[in-house]
């Protein structure tokens, strides 16, 4: 970027991003310096990919006029801790109005890609129409600045997430990498498919330890382009640690938020698993398609239980020591480590494990691989599959699919290779389509389309608002379980105000966990940008970027057809309470219908501005 100003929000046109535009039907390549319009722009990421998108008419995802935005936010391949992201934005194939319009959407994953990315000079690039044959982007370094070229891919088709990006590796030794899987190659009957960024880890181990951008079907979108891949070629980057910085990053791994994700032996939970030990303790972990049973079972899967018959290393991604995921061995006989399976977060674990009726670390730990080796969304595949097993488990004289049930494994696994190699649209498409086609749409676990996380629906009205994801773009999923807020009041300011402020992680280019509970509009966000752009911010200006760029994500939404209706929970949160929920009751019809009375009319006077 080119800073014309130190002052980016009085004078956001003196900040240039550099933009390539690639057709990808022509071939044609252009390069611009973009003057941004305003503050959420030159933050970055979906602040400014939504401006963009707001300009289309889109009625299909798969249509040449939908774009796929690839773009990193302000502190993206900064010495601050956490900026790695990168973003990938366009109008979802999997999310959409019951109208059939589909909705903007992005998706953001860590690895090297995003800073590599940023170092060749890049700051966004736009792919135009689609490819009559598979390609991929080469962005590199030049003399003069950035240089984008397309390269043929037949030779990656066919290949794992994984695999692509080893085969990439060959060709461009000091390069990082975003791939889809086969599953984004059947984009016609895979919506949710993923984009698999490379990480140190993996390129140097050789195992299969990609980040994921997985929300909303970006691979899947990719796949539709016949782009196959992108590779970033640059020469590291890094600027000299500041004091400030490091001040900041001291204060990310011990304070905030991330201080319980880090590993036992150094005083935390042991990275994002450690929620398993939160929410069972009120019976609220996620089991047999989000009906907890007041029962042991979850504990099967406790880290401290698992841990007896796997290897488990904790380890984080370049350059961060927040240390929040885990890496999950064979255990041979002798206690030394075995076969590589799996990285286990609490998501994927307990959405293709738990949740499926799974209490084996081993079970899990296959489907996880599997699904991120076919470059899935673990969330949207692991969510429409406990849909079909619940349908069956009420259905037993007719099951669908390959009558699967909860705790079969095999039955699963099934489920989980046809849909990666497109031979099966039901799983494929997620679970707002198969559950239409069922006429049972009650215990269909999405909202507006996407499905979601792993926390209870009944511990987060706040899911209703989210515009990308509930755990993504509104941080209420712990309003209750971990702050206790069980009242209205509590829970507008937060879906109106405080807890949309976590969308800001996916604007400027940082992983949320940096300051989970506070968002970016903070002295230390201030901090960093000072020190590592020279730029001067408040963190009030932070926090009026973040909620206007929430409320245009919010108001596209309302243009692509949705109803208020649809701003809802699955229909069996509110008629079968679950009693074995240890936590208020916060989602009758009743609190739900004065909690939407209320945020509807906090927010409806300032979305006129960003409807057109």
């Amino acid at each position: 970027m080119k800073f014309q100003t130190t002052d980016p929000v009085k004078e956001p046109s003196a900040v240039l991003y550099q933009r390539c535009t690639v057709d990808l039907r022509s071939g044609a390549i252009t390069m611009a310096d973009v003057p941004c319009r305003n503050f959420e722009e030159v933050v970055g990421g979906f602040g400014r990919s939504f401006q963009t998108l707001a300009e289309r008419r889109i009625t299909t995802a798969y249509c040449d006029e939908n774009p796929l935005i690839v773009n990193t936010g302000l502190l993206s391949g900064s010495t601050a801790m956490t900026g790695m992201r990168t973003y990938f934005s366009g109008y979802s194939p999997i999310k959409g109005s019951k109208k059939g319009l589909p909705a903007a959407m992005w998706s953001a994953g860590s690895g090297k890609f995003g800073a590599k990315f940023k170092w060749t000079g890049l700051d966004e690039l736009i792919f135009e129409n689609r490819s009559a044959t598979p390609v991929y982007a080469l962005i590199r370094e030049g003399t003069d600045g950035p240089l984008v070229e397309l390269k043929p891919a037949e030779h990656l088709l066919g290949l794992s997430t994984h695999a692509k990006i080893m085969a990439l590796q060959k060709e461009y030794p000091d390069a990082h990498f975003a791939a889809i899987g086969q599953a984004g190659e059947h984009w016609q009957t895979v919506t949710m498919g993923a984009v698999a960024l490379s990480t140190e880890n993996q390129l140097k181990s050789g195992e299969d330890k990609c980040r994921f951008a997985g929300r909303g079907g970006m691979g899947s979108l990719m796949g539709y382009k016949n782009l196959i891949a992108l590779v970033a070629q640059s020469s590291d980057k890094l600027k000299p640690l500041t004091e400030e910085v490091k001040k900041v990053n001291i204060n990310v791994v011990k304070g905030g938020g991330s201080a319980r994700l880090q590993p036992i032996n150094r005083g935390g939970g042991g990275g994002t698993w450690a929620a398993y030990d939160v929410l069972q303790a009120f019976h609220a972990v996620p089991l047999n398609n989000f009906r907890p049973q007041g029962n042991a079972l979850p504990e099967r899967l406790l880290r401290e239980n698992v841990e007896k018959d796997y290897d488990i290393k904790s380890e984080a991604c370049y350059r961060c020591g927040i240390t929040c995921h885990n890496n999950i061995y064979e255990k041979h006989a002798d206690g030394s480590r075995g076969e590589f399976l799996a990285k286990f977060d609490y998501e994927p674990l307990n959405l293709l494990g738990t949740n499926l009726g799974l209490h084996d670390a081993g079970q899990a730990a296959r489907l996880i691989q599997l699904g991120d080796n076919y470059g899935m969304d673990a969330i949207s595949l692991g969510v429409t599959i406990s849909y079909a097993l619940a349908y069956n488990e009420r259905h037993p004289e007719q099951p669908i699919l390959n009558g699967a049930t909860f705790g079969d494994y095999e039955k699963i696994r099934e489920l989980v290779i046809a849909a990666g190699e497109g031979r099966l649209p039901e799983i494929g498409q997620g679970s707002m389509r198969l559950a239409a086609s069922t006429g049972e749409t009650g215990y269909a676990y999405h909202v507006k389309g996407l499905e979601i996380a792993a926390y209870q629906p009944e511990t987060n009205p706040g899911y209703a608002w989210a515009i990308a994801g509930g755990h993504m773009s509104m941080g209420t999923y712990g309003l209750l379980t971990r702050e206790g807020k069980s009242d209205i009041d509590s829970w507008v300011q937060g879906i109106t105000q405080d807890k949309l402020q976590i969308v800001g992680f996916d604007m400027i280019g940082l992983c949320k966990f940096f300051d989970i509970t506070k968002g970016i509009g903070t002295q230390m966000v201030v901090d960093c940008l000072k020190s590592e752009l020279n730029l001067e911010v408040t963190p009030d200006a932070l926090r009026l970027a973040v909620r206007r760029a929430f409320l245009r994500g919010l108001a596209l939404e309302l243009r692509q057809g949705y109803s208020k209706e649809e701003f809802t929970l699955p229909a069996e949160v509110f008629d079968e309470p679950n009693p074995h929920i240890k936590l208020p009751n916060i989602t009758t019809r009743e609190f739900f219908a004065e909690l939407s009375a209320k945020v509807w009319a906090a927010f409806e006077p300032e979305l006129e501005e960003f409807l057109p």
